[in-house]
């Protein structure tokens, strides 16, 4: 794994910390991914996702948000943690970075802040993993609505098992692919095929960037 280097970013909701791996030729993009709720960086399926930006020639930043740089578990309301991550997106497109394509994306939470933030921030497509469709048993609330609402080419990566549900491959945008690996929401059993899947779907989408 590549080394990353650490820093604080200012928010409107405190500063987030960003990690930040660049490849040795110099990226041809920037992958920014975000944590479950109550987890971090570290997650075994974000650091899959890292591996392969890097290897398809990415920069990646893993992003923490404020509320955990903070200590806390329980997230922050969708307001604040949406403005964080959109500061954040600001913040890391300058310098050698600032006319990269922007690929977001995250891990459960993150995935749906990502989704909710995408247009704003200009991506150019959103990968998530585990996206929670709904609190376990609880499909009448649905977040299907923050999946679908996407515009650019997204991937989402589920876990057969996953109690937050596993969205209805009829149900999504033709600009959405959904990939169903062996496992439950911690996506920890089948790394072979959520490496195959990222890779295969950035393959298909850097070069349109």
């Amino acid at each position: 794994m590549a080394d990353f280097a650490d820093s604080l970013v200012a928010t409107p909701h405190g500063d987030a910390r960003v990690h930040v791996a660049r490849p040795a030729d110099g990226p041809r993009g920037l992958l920014m991914l975000g944590h479950g709720a109550g987890g971090g960086v570290t997650a075994h399926d974000l650091q899959l996702a890292a591996e392969e930006g890097l290897g398809a020639g990415l920069a990646v930043a893993l992003v923490e948000q404020p509320y955990r740089v903070a200590g806390r578990r329980a997230p922050a309301p969708p307001a604040q943690v949406d403005a964080a991550w959109r500061a954040v997106a600001e913040h890391l497109h300058v310098a050698e970075l600032a006319e990269l394509p922007l690929i977001v994306g995250g891990r459960s939470f993150g995935g749906r802040v990502a989704c909710r933030t995408s247009a704003d921030v200009g991506a150019a497509g959103v990968l998530c993993l585990a996206f929670p469709l709904h609190p376990p048993g609880r499909p009448e609330k649905s977040r299907l609505s923050e999946l679908t609402a996407v515009t650019v080419p997204a991937l989402v990566v589920q876990g057969e098992r996953d109690p937050f549900g596993v969205p209805d491959a009829s149900s999504l945008p033709s600009g959405i692919t959904l990939v169903v690996v062996s496992g439950d929401h911690s996506l920890k059993k089948d790394a072979p095929a959520i490496r195959a899947a990222i890779t295969s779907w950035l393959a298909a989408l850097i070069p349109g960037m």
